[in-house]
């Protein structure tokens, strides 16, 4: 396997990515008990260099469910029939986890509602309940 390349910054090392190759779930036919097509890719994050530490916990809570308990990222794909091309799938999607990470969100600046603003939702408040007010006419009683 290759260097996984994210970006013109970064490039995770081979030596730090494995897969291994499992049959696929559902129903396969001839096949189903000969080829094994699912691909998972496995990413050695806690003894990877490849990151700032910053980027290593982005990763960690946007992987989610994706990370074991060793702290390896996992990728799966099976979504074509084909090992190799499943392979090419699960490190495209590492790749743009990574980048996901690497991007830093922007930092929420509050603000609060203009005095106009407030004018204009207290003044709506209003009309409506003077129109429910007026649907609540006095029943008279025969």
């Amino acid at each position: 396997m290759e260097d996984l390349v994210v970006n013109q910054d970064l490039t995770i090392p081979a030596r730090e990515l494995s897969w291994t190759a499992v049959a696929s779930g559902g129903p396969g036919g001839q096949n189903v008990n000969k080829v094994a097509t699912k691909v998972q890719l496995r990413w050695d994050l806690p003894s990877s260099a490849a990151l700032p530490e910053w980027a290593r916990l982005r990763l960690l809570s946007l992987a989610g469910r994706r990370v074991d308990a060793d702290g390896c990222v996992m990728i799966t794909s099976a979504s074509t029939r084909s090992q190799d091309r499943n392979l090419e799938l699960a490190r495209e999607r590492l790749a743009d986890l990574v980048r996901e990470a690497l991007a830093r969100p922007k930092r929420r600046r509050p603000t609060r509602p203009s005095r106009a603003a407030k004018r204009r939702r207290l003044e709506d408040k209003r009309r409506l309940s003077q129109k429910k007010a007026g649907r609540r006419g006095g029943r008279e009683h025969d």
